[in-house]
């Protein structure tokens, strides 16, 4: 099987650029309900499996020893701007845990938040761990590593936080990972099928309350601005779905979705990894399964979107093609 059409970006009344790439729909009996492109094909998610790989931290009582809350929850699933709102509170947990920037293994990056990332150009400072997008995943990894009294590299692949992950990972999934590949972040990822991914968002919307699915998940949608960001496709539609939803970006075109009113996983690879595009078909996916409407302005804002040139004159269009 090869990749499916998604989504088409026209210039006047011709197709200009095409993107191809992967669906898969589960549902809460882990039946695939809607398969485009190759959803057998193992890829890896990268940040949109953020969810899973914080599973071991409320499974272990490690969340609960320390008291984490919602917003700690959020973050520890986030790929955040940078902002003063993520850092902040990342800065305190670690502080609770009686550790700091040092500790982290994720490395720094220039936030993407536009008053960060112009307060540390006028400053002349560099940006520090805390800003790196996976910070408050990094800060569960501590935790769950102080809470079972293993060592300080925690990001390495036979350390036991990873090990959690990796047996969180495929018990989710069911299904064994391909392999696996390190991070942006430094921490391992793995390779699954789009519809292994797509079981496991189906598993978290059909979550009973108070486990550690449903918490993490409904600390995403209480929170969609610390998951991400301001003008971000997963804070904007988590708003936009207000409760009905909750959904999480990756690296190289990947997205996935969890909707608990219908029991519904959704994962997508875009194939040549283009942000616009999983966007697009994020979006496009929500309107069909009834999350959001097709009007609502976090949807215009990456399906059915006018393109416009720099004289704001209407030139074409970015839609799903599926």
């Amino acid at each position: 099987m090869q990749a499916e059409l998604l989504v088409e970006v026209t210039r006047g009344e011709a197709v200009e650029s095409v993107h191809f790439g992967h669906i898969a729909v589960v549902n809460a009996a882990g039946e695939l309900i809607d398969g485009r492109g190759a959803p057998g094909l193992p890829v890896y998610p990268r940040s949109a499996a953020k969810m899973i790989q914080a599973l071991p931290l409320v499974r272990s009582g490690a969340a609960a020893a320390r008291h984490l809350g919602t917003e700690q929850l959020a973050l520890s699933c986030a790929s955040h701007n940078g902002a003063l709102i993520h850092t902040k509170p990342v800065a305190r947990w670690l502080a609770a845990l009686e550790l700091g920037d040092a500790d982290l293994r994720c490395g720094p990056q220039m936030p993407d938040d536009r008053p960060a990332r112009e307060g540390l150009i006028k400053a002349d400072e560099a940006p520090c761990q805390l800003h790196n997008n996976c910070s408050g995943k990094h800060a569960g990894f501590l935790t769950l590593s102080k809470h079972l009294g293993a060592g300080t590299e925690y990001h390495e692949v036979d350390h036991p936080v990873q090990q959690a992950a990796l047996a969180a990972w495929e018990e989710i999934c069911d299904e064994e990972t391909a392999g696996y590949g390190i991070d942006g972040c430094s921490a391992p990822n793995y390779r699954s099928s789009v519809t292994a991914m797509a079981r496991a968002m189906a598993k978290f919307a059909a979550a009973p309350e108070g486990s550690a699915e449903a918490q993490l998940r409904d600390a995403m949608m209480a929170h969609p601005e610390l998951v991400a960001g301001e003008g971000r496709a997963c804070t904007e539609l988590m708003r936009a779905a207000k409760g009905r939803a909750a959904v999480k970006t990756g690296a190289e075109g990947y997205f996935t979705a969890i909707i608990p009113g219908q029991g519904l996983g959704i994962a997508l690879k875009v194939a040549d990894g283009t942000t616009r595009a999983a966007e697009c078909t994020m979006a496009a996916l929500l309107v069909k399964y009834g999350v959001l409407d097709k009007d609502d302005p976090a949807v215009r804002k990456r399906a059915w979107t006018s393109e416009t040139n720099r004289r704001n004159i209407e030139v074409g269009e970015i839609r799903p093609a599926f």
